[in-house]
Formats: C-alpha cells, structure tokens, sequence
C-alpha cells in the first residue's frame, strides 16, 4: 500500500503543531508560578525551594485590600457651649506635616476653651527664614469650615493690636483642660492675647485612657481640619498614580518606606523603643525584612528619601523597582516642589504619599510614623509593618502589624469607628 506524500507531511506539520502547544502550555504554566516566587526564577532553586514554599505561604495577606473606611465617631461641638473673649490665639506650623497635624489640634482645643479667636498659622521652615503662608500648602476654605460652630478663626492678626502684646506660652501635644486652665488661662486673662507653640514630652499616638472632654476637639482638628492645596493634591495624585502605574506586576499595588538616610546618624536613631527594638533601620535591613516576610522582587517601593543615595542601592538590588520622588514627580513641578530651598514642600508630599499607598513600613520610630498611621487608619489601609530583626523564618507577616493597629491603640481609634 503507497503513501500519499501530502498526507506524510499533513501529519507531520499536525504533530509539530502538537509538540509546540504543549511546550507553550508548560512554558507558561511555570512561568506563572515563578512570577509568584519572591525574585521569580532567580530564586526558585533546588536548594532554597522549600524556604520559597514557605514565603509564598507567609505573602498571603500581604496585600490585604483596604479596610472599610471608618467613621467619624466625634460630634461637632457647638459654639453655644463657649463663652467667648476678646482675646486671639496665634501660633505657626513648625517642622513638617507630622507636627502640624498635632499643632492645630492643640491650638483649636486651646482657643475653644479659652473663648479665644484663633488666627490662621503661618508656616514655618526648620532654616531660619523659611516661611510660607497657610494658603501655599493647605486648603484654606476647607479648614474654614471645618472649624464653623467650634472655634472663631481669623485670618489675620489685627493691624490695631501690637504683636509685642502677645505672650509666649507652651503646651505639651495633647494638652488637658486641666493643664489649661492652670497654666494657659491665667496668663491669657491677663495679657488678653497669646502666642503659643506646642512641645513633644512623647512622640506616640497612643491612647491615654478614658476619653477626654477635649477628644471630639481634637479629633475634628486632626483628622477633619487640615487638606491640600488643590495643586499639591495634583502633584501627590499624580505621583500616586504613576506609582500604581509601575506596579502592573502587583495588581497597582505599591509598597510606601519612611526611610530618609540624613536621619539614620541622628540621636533618635541610636536607641531602642521600649520593647527592645531598635528605632531605626537602614536600607539593607529594611531589604532583608521585606524579603523574609514576602514581598518579591517585583514589589513597587516608594522612598521617602528625596534623591538618590548610594546606601539605597541594597535595596534596590532586591526591589530594582524602587523609585524616590526625584524619579516619579512630574517633571514641570519639580523646579517649585523639589528643587526649592527648603524642604517642608518635600515633607509633606511623603507625608500624602505615604498615606495613600496600600502599604507602609515605616523605618524610623517617631511622629511621621505615628500621625501617617492615624491617617492610615482613619481611610481603613492599615496594612503597616514595622521593620524587625527577624531569626524564626517561619514567623508569619502579620506579627509585623504595626502595634497602633493590632493593638488598637492609635488615638485615631478614639476618633473613629
């Protein structure tokens, strides 16, 4: 019996045809559960298979989807509740959005228990000089409004009252009725005007008992006051966006690290919390952790450090897509927002961007730390690890929870709910 020659080669294109399907299929069936493996292929080998399994196991939950956002528990308080005096409160915005958010707080409580009018803040710089108006960085409208039936605001200090007349007064964050009436009012009945500046005995966020008469103040000023400028919002936004947009690998999702190398050397960063962690890490630590709890190498990072430095690049040998502001801002805003000469514009951009990223792992101990965190939850992303040593690889990510969130003992929980 003779062979058709058309049907010889029919066949044989057939069975070519069969032999590459199936090799695409299982190309691509590996390919799929590398990309899983924290460092894809680089890491999948024989000898540390078995502590890829287990990373793979400890990433579930690592991109845990924002929480339902929480809501606000406080209630609006009402001017009918004041009796009001002839005398203003004045005060600045010192040191960076991590202090602001506490000092309008603690300058609305004041000013209400007072019966005072409080003056809009300027802003001021941590080099003698830097000063900026209120309006350059937040939305004047928006803290207006917000403060309508709480506190009377100005924003200026009457031209016919001289500035010497005002009289220098200190609060600690968080300050009491208590402490006012004893050490503010007594000086404001007399002078009738005062200046005040607020001062850090701690740098936690933490709860302090039962609630106080002054949390719904503090509350509203906190979490409700305070909100970008309409062009600051669009650089953040946009910055936001072009993060998500490099993420593509992890579904939009983007890792925000507080880790700004002129601190590292600084006395804060020398000691230990009262747990016996250290305060500070670098980023070859900060690499190493992200790593053991199972972000893979495709993770997208934002640093917080505002150009590249060279101890950065351990970090981005295990995350190459780790990018600073200089890298992602729009290239038109960084002459005003980057290259200025001084830095508070630069602050507070980490601060929105921080706020907004799906997870943040802070790598100082301190307020930028504590009041990202009170943002944080107030918006329900609470996925927040703190950098640790870690020896048992087999712990699991979620021991890593920031304590204001597994613990629950962020003053925001007293504001939201």
């Amino acid at each position: 019996m003779g062979f058709d020659l058309k049907q010889v080669v029919a066949g044989v294109l057939t069975l070519t045809m069969f032999v590459m399907l199936g090799n695409m299929i299982k190309r691509d069936h590996f390919d799929s559960v590398d990309d899983q493996l924290p460092g894809g292929t680089e890491s999948a080998n024989f000898d540390n298979a078995k502590f890829d399994a287990t990373h793979v196991k400890k990433s579930i939950g690592l991109w845990t989807g924002d929480a339902d956002e929480l809501k606000a528990c406080w209630v609006k308080p009402s001017m009918d509740d004041v009796e009001q005096t002839e005398g203003f409160v004045t005060f600045s915005l010192t040191n960076g959005p991590e202090y602001h958010i506490s000092q309008i707080a603690d300058a609305v409580v004041v000013a209400r228990r007072l019966g005072a009018t409080l003056v809009l803040p300027d802003i001021r710089g941590s080099q003698p000089g830097d000063k900026w108006n209120f309006e350059d960085i937040y939305d004047v409208d928006v803290f207006m409004t917000s403060m309508k039936g709480v506190v009377k605001v100005v924003k200026d200090f009457p031209a016919q009252i001289s500035t010497r007349s005002l009289a220098a007064v200190k609060v600690p964050n968080r300050v009491t009725e208590d402490y006012i009436a004893e050490h503010v009012e007594p000086i404001y009945r007399t002078k009738g005007n005062i200046r005040l500046a607020t001062y850090f005995p701690s740098i936690n966020m933490r709860k302090e008992g039962n609630a106080a008469d002054t949390d719904s103040v503090s509350c509203l000023a906190m979490f409700a006051s305070l909100q970008l400028q309409p062009e600051m919002k669009e650089v953040v936004d946009s910055m936001v966006e072009r993060l998500r947009t490099l993420s593509r690998k992890s579904d939009g999702q983007f890792v925000a690290l507080d880790l700004r190398v002129e601190m590292l050397d600084k006395r804060g960063c020398q000691g230990s919390d009262d747990d016996g962690a250290k305060s500070c890490y670098n980023a070859q630590e900060v690499a190493v952790f992200l790593r053991k709890i199972g972000f893979n190498k495709d993770t997208t990072i934002y640093v917080t450090q505002s150009r590249w430095h060279d101890s950065l690049d351990s970090l981005k040998e295990m995350f190459p897509r780790t990018y600073t502001k200089e890298a992602i801002m729009p290239a038109d805003k960084k002459m005003k927002y980057l290259d200025s000469e001084g830095s508070e514009f630069e602050k507070v951009i980490d601060f929105y961007v921080t706020s907004e990223s799906n997870v943040f792992v802070p790598a100082i101990s301190g307020l930028f730390y504590a009041n990202v965190a009170g943002k944080r939850i107030g918006s329900g992303r609470t996925q927040i690890f703190v950098p640790a040593d870690i020896v048992d690889s087999s712990s699991s990510a979620s021991k890593f929870i920031s304590p204001y969130v597994s613990k629950k003992n962020h003053f925001a929980y007293s504001c939201y709910c």
